[in-house]
């Protein structure tokens, strides 16, 4: 599955963006990692809760997901040093086409009223991030295991310079953007 994304970068997607954007052949944007994040912060006194998030997304990443570790006391959270306050999974090469194909060709599509990501995920370097409201679009998630059902954030970072660069990529990529302007 993924070496098929992979040879669409190859075969398609690269000559397109080479066209497109006409510069030197090594500056062609591509896709350099997607990092799967959820903020915990309900569970970061159950380490029960804590442990099902982890299993929640390494299961969807397809690679072992760690937890974050609070550096700094902030008493108005009610936060230790040294206290897991999040999971997060970096996926790179053939990992990251594997779980980018899956998000758009299977789960997305199960979103219920979906009309696709908004364009304004943009952050002016070429990164696009975006939160999905809960982790039960997956297929590999079985909905008795779920303890609670949480969010999650994807950000996807490129090697474009610029957003226009970036959106190009992901486009032919096929990750569904809203129609129109915004």
């Amino acid at each position: 599955m993924a070496a098929r994304l992979l040879e669409k970068y190859k075969n398609e997607i690269k000559p397109v963006l080479e066209s497109e954007f006409p510069k030197n052949k090594m500056l062609t944007a591509k896709l350099e990692k997607v990092v799967i994040s959820v903020g915990a912060g309900e569970a970061m006194k159950d380490s029960k809760l804590m442990q099902n998030i982890q299993d929640t997304i390494s299961l969807i990443a397809g690679q072992h997901a760690v937890k974050v570790i609070a550096k700094k006391s902030v008493a108005g959270f009610k936060v230790r040093e040294g206290m897991p306050v999040g999971v997060k999974v970096t996926l790179r090469g053939e990992n990251m086409y594997t779980f980018l194909d899956k998000l758009c060709s299977v789960a997305l599509p199960r979103v219920k009223d979906f009309r696709g990501l908004k364009r304004n995920g943009f952050d002016g370097r070429g990164n696009y991030n975006f939160g999905l409201d809960e982790q039960l679009m997956f297929p590999e998630v079985v909905y008795d295991d779920i303890i609670k059902t949480h969010g999650m954030n994807i950000s996807i970072s490129t090697s474009a310079d610029n957003d226009a660069e970036a959106f190009r990529l992901l486009e032919l990529v096929g990750i569904p953007f809203t129609k129109g302007r915004a």
